[in-house]
């Protein structure tokens, strides 16, 4: 009897001392631990507070983050009512990029820095209030935006043993950005949107580089189309310089994208000749415009109109473009309004042209993002269940997200969108694949965009898609429409890409030329060319490199804009040297 009882009590204590070590080894280790500076305090915030990990100080662990596979690590938690000196802790089972959970960083030294990227609070017309990053003149980049605070980098070792977080103590805000002056030329124009102010709840403002004709007058009679140059956020007129070149014809600076030396001067040589040819006497004379329309969510709106982003579309449309068009002498009419641009530029131009037939004369859409959907650069969202693998009965095979010109994969999809989401949640990351969900998608129930898949799996959303193709997809909404809108799309829509796009891009405007080439009553009467093993961005110049023609887009089609002028500007248009 006693020998059982002795049994028992020794057979309790293990059990209990299992349960014991069990439940420490469950506890999560806190790795670091955050705070700010009373000074940098004027009241509670909200955001999302980011801690980056990087193996050098070359440059601020801040700029690191990215998607090749020299990325630093980011971790990354959202903030409430967050107070001076509050401690807020990151665990080792915190969520990672490019590794799982920050418990799989290896032990060693490290170069560390938290910044805290601040929320604002939004009352939506849409009866949603949501929490998103204002833009302060940066065109939506958390790493650079004013007001944010962050940390001076901090070398730390972390280890794998020790209870005691890392602490990190953030002293620094960014600095507001001076705004640009006006020249002779190019002029910076800003006015409230109140389709915008309305959908915001708050005054909200569209601005425009605007570069002038030579020899404007504004009592003249002389009348100016406009071209409208879509793309990512211009802090000013671009490719437009009036000095002669400073920078060393001979530099010996290696510009890795283009493989050639000496490109800072090519650059200012290529502005300066545009300068010459803008004020030359036989110069066409037209209007330049580039939209700043920076957003909560992105460095621009893509112009169209969006349940998350508001009525973009028609703010550019009838509010902005009226707007410049009486201030500089613009024609003010459909017939004189042209729109090109690259990438997403390329995608806008489309976009415009397609929502707005009427309104525009003709659009250059350059290395487009994914213009039709089942072209999703690799994915089709209409058949495809996951976006990050082909799945077969015995294996998974990732999808790729970038690859360079001779096909070499540099990136995979799931991590693409894995960044964004330690960077962001609900779409907050700023970057390309969380615009075009916050762009295309409708409001999900929690007021921000509904996902066309899960950012950690991959898994699609098969209604989210179907509403992504009845209001966004371009190529289905014109063979959709083609009825209604195609006599007003006759010989407007041209399109270029490289067939080796880093992004895959070409397959969706080949997807788009089979559906343009069957086109009839009327057939569309346009243009779809592609560069052979030309990458992003190709914009249709057979002759040039794409290091030369890429800074060319304020003269490349203006033949080709003349042509369409020639056929359908009035008699009496008032226009100066397109020899009409």
């Amino acid at each position: 009897m006693k020998r059982l009882s002795t049994l028992f009590y020794a057979l309790t204590g293990v059990l209990l001392l299992g349960l014991f070590f069990s439940s420490c080894s469950n506890q999560q280790r806190n790795i670091f631990e955050v705070s700010y500076d009373s000074s940098l305090a004027k009241e509670p915030f909200d955001g999302r507070l980011l801690v980056m990990i990087s193996k050098d100080a070359m440059t601020e662990p801040r700029f690191q983050i990215n998607d090749s596979d020299q990325s630093a690590v980011i971790i990354g938690i959202d903030v409430e009512d967050w107070e001076a000196e509050e401690q807020v802790l990151f665990s080792e089972n915190t969520l990672a990029y490019p590794i799982d959970q920050l418990k799989d960083l290896e032990e060693g030294e490290y170069y560390v820095q938290a910044l805290l990227h601040k929320y604002d609070t939004f009352t939506l017309s849409n009866g949603h209030t949501v929490q998103l990053p204002m833009d302060q003149g940066e065109g939506q980049h958390w790493n650079i935006s004013p007001q944010n605070i962050y940390s001076k980098p901090q070398k730390m070792r972390i280890s794998k043993k020790g209870n005691a977080p890392l602490k990190i103590q953030i002293t620094e805000e960014i600095p507001a950005i001076p705004p640009v002056e006006d020249s002779e030329y190019v002029k910076h124009i800003k006015i409230k949107s109140e389709l915008l102010s309305d959908f915001w709840g708050r005054p909200m403002y569209l601005q425009a580089n605007v570069l002038v004709p030579e020899g404007f007058d504004k009592n003249s009679k002389t009348k100016y189309p406009l071209m409208v140059f879509h793309g990512h956020f211009p802090k000013t007129i671009g490719g437009f310089r009036t000095t002669p070149p400073t920078a060393p014809k001979q530099d010996t600076i290696f510009n890795s994208r283009f493989g050639i030396t000496g490109y800072e001067y090519i650059q200012q040589k290529e502005a300066y000749d545009f300068y010459n040819h803008w004020i030359s006497e036989d110069f066409p004379r037209f209007i330049v415009l580039e939209i700043q329309h920076q957003n909560p969510y992105y460095d621009d709106s893509y112009a169209v109109n969006s349940a998350n982003l508001g009525p973009y579309g028609d703010a550019i449309t009838y509010e902005l473009i009226p707007h410049v068009e009486k201030l500089f002498n613009g024609v003010g009419e459909g017939w004189g309004r042209f729109l090109y641009g690259g990438s997403t530029g390329g995608w806008e131009a489309l976009a415009a042209q397609v929502f707005y037939p009427k309104e525009y004369n003709g659009c250059f859409a350059a290395c487009p993002d994914p213009i039709d959907f089942r072209a999703y650069t690799v994915v089709d969202i209409y058949k495809d269940k996951n976006a990050y693998f082909n799945e077969g009965n015995f294996r998974k095979t990732l999808r790729p997200a970038m690859r360079d010109g001779k096909g070499h994969i540099k990136a995979q999809l799931k991590d693409v969108n894995r960044r964004e989401y330690i960077l962001g949640n609900n779409s907050r990351s700023g970057d390309q694949w969380d615009i075009w969900q916050a762009v295309y998608s409708p409001v999900g129930d929690n007021g921000y965009p509904k996902p066309i898949w899960d950012k950690l799996t991959g898994e699609i959303d098969p209604e989210v898609a179907n509403y992504w193709r009845e209001n966004y997809d371009l190529r289905y909404i014109m063979e959709r429409d083609w009825d209604k809108i195609g006599k007003d799309l006759e010989g407007k829509v041209n399109i270029y890409c490289g067939d080796m796009d880093n992004y895959y891009l070409n397959n969706a405007v080949v997807l788009t030329e089979t559906f343009l080439e069957t086109t009839t009553n009327p057939y569309y009467d346009g243009e779809v060319d592609y560069g052979n093993n030309a990458e992003h961005c190709w914009n249709g110049d057979q002759e040039n490199p794409n290091y030369i023609s890429r800074l060319r887009y304020n003269t490349m089609y203006l033949e080709k804009i003349k042509k369409r002028l020639k056929k359908t500007a009035p008699k009496k248009h008032n226009l100066k040297n397109w020899g009409l």
